[in-house]
């Protein structure tokens, strides 16, 4: 289960990123509390995760998921760089991340 609770906080941390880019475009008090919520989420289900798993291991995930799904939202949704050298890092730093748990 603490690996469905580490995914869930990578994902939220995700959303909280993309709302934040929201609430830079569009001030409204509906975007600076979907913000809160998707972080305080998030950090709820990774320290939910961290109780069964290590804290490196945890962190790193959590952190890959959210800086690797925080690219790939902006290149879908917000016009960012699509560049193949772009795309392989991305994929160095999920790579990392299963890299963590094969040897964790």
């Amino acid at each position: 289960m603490a690996w469905v609770y580490l995914i869930g906080a990578g994902l939220c941390e995700v959303f909280g990123v993309t709302m934040m880019n929201q609430l830079n475009e569009r001030r409204s008090f509906a975007n600076f509390a979907l913000l809160a919520a998707g972080f305080i989420l998030s950090f709820l289900l990774l320290s939910l995760a961290m109780r069964d798993l290590p804290m490196g291991t945890a962190y790193a995930v959590w952190t890959g998921i959210g800086a690797a799904g925080g690219a790939v939202v902006g290149m879908l949704f917000f016009g960012e760089s699509r560049s193949v050298l772009r795309i392989l890092c991305i994929t160095l730093v999920l790579g990392a991340a299963v890299g963590l748990k094969a040897l964790g």
